[in-house]
């Protein structure tokens, strides 16, 4: 099984979103293995977004991310690096699929709700940033047997 980091974002958590990002997350069928309700340092999200270091929004993305916490979260499921991105939608809110997280509640890119890992390499990186080993819960679900083929 793969999988994924996401993070709702200060806007998801103000707004008080959490409760229905995850719950689509669930009703997807994906399995959650770890979570934690934090604030972000300086030296932890500039590790994060190192990526778009010197960048034009890169200070203002890093003071956005420390200003009110975050949930972070590792995913488990089929693919689900794609699906997580999928539910989440297109970066920009303008351009995200109907049904999506970020078409039905975001409106501009700098308040896009989520952060979700953009392929399984980067997911790996990213988990271990964020959760140690022992924080990853694996688990035998009752239902998998109805939401996966040959299970």
């Amino acid at each position: 099984m793969e999988r994924t980091l996401v993070l709702l974002k200060p806007d998801a958590v103000q707004r008080g979103l959490i409760g229905a990002i995850i719950t689509r997350l669930e009703n997807r069928g994906l399995k959650l293995i770890a979570i934690k309700f934090t604030s972000l340092d300086r030296s932890l999200a500039e590790q994060h977004y190192a990526v778009h270091q010197g960048k034009a929004f890169y200070d203002g993305l890093i003071a956005y991310i420390t200003s009110s916490p975050v949930v972070a979260m590792v995913w488990e499921g089929p693919d689900v690096v794609a699906l997580v991105r999928a539910t989440m939608g297109a970066t920009h809110p303008r351009d995200a699929s109907p049904g999506s997280v970020r078409h039905d509640y975001a409106l501009q890119v700098g308040r896009n709700l989520t952060h979700a890992s953009d392929e399984t390499q980067t997911a790996a990186v990213e988990i271990k940033l964020w959760f140690s080993e022992d924080e990853l819960v694996d688990w035998d679900r009752a239902n998998d047997a109805w939401i996966y083929e040959g299970e």
